[in-house]
C-alpha cells in the first residue's frame, strides 16, 4: 500500500499543488464489479445530496470512523476512450487517439453523519497512428453512490495539451464532496470516461 501511494504522489508531482491535495491519500481498488455493473452512466444525472439528506442522516448519526472509507472503483465500460477517424470504428489504423486511466484515490473524513471526500483520478491520453491532434478534451465523471443510488455525479471536461508529444498525463482532484453517511451504509465511488454528448 505504501509503495503505491509513493508510485501515485511521484505521477502527481506533475500536477504542483494538485500533488500535495493527494499525496496523503489512500489507493482504492481499480476494479469495476458490483451487481449493477450494466447500469449506465445515464441513471447518473448531475446531483448532489441536499442539505435536507445530510441533516436527517446527523440526526440518527451512529459513531463512524475514517477507515471506512468507501472503495473507489473504475466504472465498467468507462476505463478507457479511443476517437477514430473517418468513421472507422474499431480500425486500428485509423485510431486518432485513445484515453487510458492509470491510477484512482481518495481520501474521507467521517463524522456527524456525513461523509466528505477527496477523490482523483491519474490517466494519459496517447496518440494512434491516425493522431495530429495537439489537444484533446477528456470527458471524466465522478460518481458517489449510496446504498445503490447516486449521492453525487459531475462530469468535468479535461483540456489536454499534446503539444506534439506522443502521450500526456492528465490529473483530476475533486474535494469535499459531503454526502450523508451512517455507520454500516453501503458508498461507491466511482470514475470513468463519460464520451456521451
Amino acid at each position: 500500500m505504501r509503495k503505491s501511494l509513493l508510485k501515485l504522489t511521484a505521477r502527481l508531482a506533475v500536477g504542483g499543488t494538485i500533488a500535495a491535495v493527494l499525496a496523503g491519500c489512500s489507493m482504492g481498488p481499480m476494479f469495476g464489479g458490483g451487481s449493477d455493473a450494466a447500469r449506465t452512466n445515464a441513471e447518473l444525472a448531475n446531483t448532489t445530496a441536499s442539505a435536507d439528506q445530510i441533516a436527517q442522516a446527523q440526526a440518527t448519526a451512529l459513531p463512524a470512523i475514517a477507515t471506512q472509507c468507501p472503495p473507489i472503483k473504475v466504472r465498467p465500460g468507462g476505463e478507457a476512450m479511443y476517437y477514430y477517424g473517418g468513421g472507422k470504428v474499431g480500425n486500428p489504423n485509423a485510431l486518432n487517439y485513445q484515453g487510458v486511466i492509470d491510477e484512482a484515490t481518495r481520501n474521507c473524513i467521517v463524522s456527524n453523519g456525513r461523509i466528505n471526500i477527496n477523490m482523483g483520478a491519474v490517466g494519459r491520453v496517447l496518440l494512434g497512428p491516425s493522431g495530429k491532434q495537439t489537444s484533446v478534451t477528456v470527458p471524466l465523471r465522478f460518481a458517489v453512490e449510496r446504498n445503490g443510488q447516486a449521492v453525487y455525479s459531475e462530469k468535468f471536461n479535461l483540456d489536454v495539451a499534446l503539444a506534439g508529444a506522443e502521450t500526456q498525463q492528465f490529473v483530476k482532484v475533486v474535494n469535499d464532496v459531503a454526502i450523508p453517511y451512517l455507520a454500516g451504509d453501503d458508498v461507491t465511488i466511482w470514475v470513468g470516461f463519460d464520451t456521451r454528448r
